[in-house]
């Protein structure tokens, strides 16, 4: 408004002529006439400075940008700009060093496994060994969870983990409760899938048992005749949290559609790779430390295609061996399915009452354990 009045003096004559030619007759009006438009071009400047300042009849819904000082042309402003920094990793030195401690000497080129990443910080593996307790708090037959009230449960993993960390002082051991959320089962029940979804209120108990003892919490599925696309986004409330991870087992992963419990199952590299992207997915969109995978073997068909496991920074996977029987059948089973099909950590699963069922009747010791190549950095006693 102000640029317009004025280009009408400067730049339109007729315009001009027309108030020049008044002057001479009515001069006091005239004096009176220029005051009254000073005052309205003073009026009609602040108020267009009040709605520029206040953004008003622009439709703008920005805040006020009045106090804010011009930018010369070309320079960004950078006040608002929020930069997604990559999440830390663990510093690369002392990782790769556990990683040739737990390897135990073995000179083979399998271990410790080439070409994995490095994980994010909060890792818990390899700078500790898990010390797990496995079962589910509907049955006795299932692992020592069902058997025994939290208290003495916890009495005994104590025990469990006071022998480990003896063993190999060097390697601090976190304890862990193992707990089955879904079961497989002998009928299909509604939907055919031959699997139980244990009630929240359970997962909920097995959650405080954790916390009593301020351990790990890992919740373990057997799909049965469904499958892990199904059943892990299920658990996702408590996956979210930092302290819980979780297990699957192939044994009851039945893809033909033979009945859980009729043969052993299989999970191939796709199926773990689902599991580990999912889980790096909540790692990444919550900010949290490395999630662990456990993947229970006991036979070469448990698990195939092992090479197309992928592995990464927000991941790491423990095949874990868990055949029962005498020291040397386990020896053997760890020797065939984990040392020689590595994928990136061992674990080891001993049984209580099983392991002693045949010759010499007796369970391996932390001792006998720590002579495996590798060292498995993740018990687990049911």
């Amino acid at each position: 408004m102000f640029v317009e009045f004025r280009y009408k003096f400067k730049k339109n004559p007729l315009y001009a002529k027309k108030h020049i030619h008044l002057q001479p007759q009515i001069q006091t009006f005239d004096i009176l006439t220029h005051s009254f438009i000073r005052i309205l071009i003073l009026f009609v400047v602040s108020f267009s400075l009040l709605i520029a300042c206040r953004g008003e009849g622009s439709g703008s819904k920005r805040p006020p940008q009045c106090d804010n000082i011009p930018m010369e042309e070309g320079e960004e402003q950078t006040d608002n700009i929020h930069i997604k920094e990559e999440p830390e990793t663990v510093e690369e030195t002392g990782y790769l060093q556990r990683l040739s401690h737990i390897a135990n000497g073995d000179t083979t080129g399998l271990w410790p496994v080439d070409d994995q990443p490095l994980p994010l910080k909060g890792a818990v593996l390899p700078y500790n060994r898990v010390v797990a307790y496995y079962g589910n708090l509907y049955s006795k037959n299932m692992g020592i969870l069902g058997k025994y009230p939290p208290k003495e449960v916890w009495q005994q993993l104590n025990e469990e983990v006071d022998a480990w960390e003896s063993a190999d002082p060097d390697t601090p051991v976190r304890p862990a409760i193992h707990y089955i959320a879904v079961v497989a089962q002998g009928s299909p029940w509604s939907d055919g899938k031959y699997r139980y979804r244990m009630p929240e209120a359970q997962i909920d108990s097995a959650l405080a048992i954790a916390e009593m003892g301020d351990a790990l919490l890992f919740l373990d599925i057997q799909v049965a005749l469904s499958t892990v696309e199904e059943e892990v986004p299920l658990l996702e409330r408590y996956l979210k949290m930092p302290h819980v991870h979780l297990g699957i087992d192939p044994e009851f992963s039945m893809k033909d559609g033979t009945p859980p419990g009729k043969k052993i199952g299989t999970y191939d590299a796709g199926d773990i790779n689902f599991c580990t992207e999912y889980l790096a997915k909540l790692v990444r969109k919550h900010g949290l430390p490395p999630k662990m995978l456990i993947v229970h073997r006991f036979t070469r068909g448990m698990v195939t295609h092992y090479r197309d496991i992928i592995l990464r920074p927000e991941v790491q996977i423990v095949i874990n061996m868990d055949g029962w029987g005498g020291p040397q059948l386990k020896y053997d089973t760890y020797r065939q399915y984990v040392y020689k099909e590595p994928v990136q950590f061992a674990g080891f699963k001993l049984f209580y009452d099983n392991d002693v069922k045949r010759p010499p009747h007796r369970m391996l010791t932390p001792a006998e354990i720590l002579k495996l190549q590798p060292h498995p950095v993740y018990i687990q006693y049911q």
